[in-house]
């Protein structure tokens, strides 16, 4: 098999979060907790591209001029703000709800995101190329990690950053953060 024809794509994953897409933009919703945390990844994704690519992170477009890439960007919860930080966002999902609610999230709140239903791997072979790219609760949802990340991997432009975000796979996170989460705080929607 050619590294074109592999897929990272795990149909039922995709699925399961098209099924939940008019969900995203609720901050009381099945993504409660996205919206929660995005403020604290929000400051450290920018903190660290600041450091890194020698920005001001106290301007108000720190991230003015840089390209960035939101991999499975669901309904844009990152991607719109790293996009009214100043950055060029690419939003990339391989699910066209997921998207269209993304899509017309952002065009009502006057924020510019180039988002797209698209697979890392259809990006790489294209060769889309961005100064950060965000892999942020993916990789547990695709169906080859190695493949998956090696493939955002390549997309990174010299110098640039990758930031990739996974709960912990051990048996006291599967206990805390996936069932309790899931079964007793009722935090997340089941199986995500």
């Amino acid at each position: 098999m050619t590294e074109t024809a592999r897929s990272t794509i795990d149909q039922s994953e995709v699925d399961r979060f098209s099924a939940m897409a008019a969900e995203w933009w609720s901050p009381t919703g099945k993504f409660k907790p996205l919206h929660k945390f995005n403020p604290v990844r929000l400051a450290y994704i920018r903190d660290k591209a600041c450091e890194n690519f020698g920005r001001d992170p106290k301007s108000a477009r720190p991230l003015e001029g840089l390209r960035v890439l939101d991999i499975g960007c669901g309904g844009g919860l990152l991607s719109e703000p790293v996009a009214r930080m100043g950055a060029s966002v690419v939003g990339a999902d391989p699910s066209e709800k997921n998207i269209g609610i993304a899509s017309t999230h952002a065009k009502a709140s006057g924020v510019s995101v180039d988002y797209r239903a698209v697979t890392a791997e259809e990006l790489a072979d294209a060769g889309e190329t961005f100064d950060i790219v965000l892999n942020m609760e993916v990789v547990e949802h695709v169906a080859d990690v190695e493949f998956f990340t090696t493939t955002c991997a390549k997309m990174v432009r010299p110098g640039g950053l990758i930031f990739v975000a996974t709960i912990n796979r051990t048996m006291k996170a599967a206990a805390l953060a996936i069932f309790a989460a899931e079964n007793i705080l009722r935090w997340l929607p089941r199986g995500t």
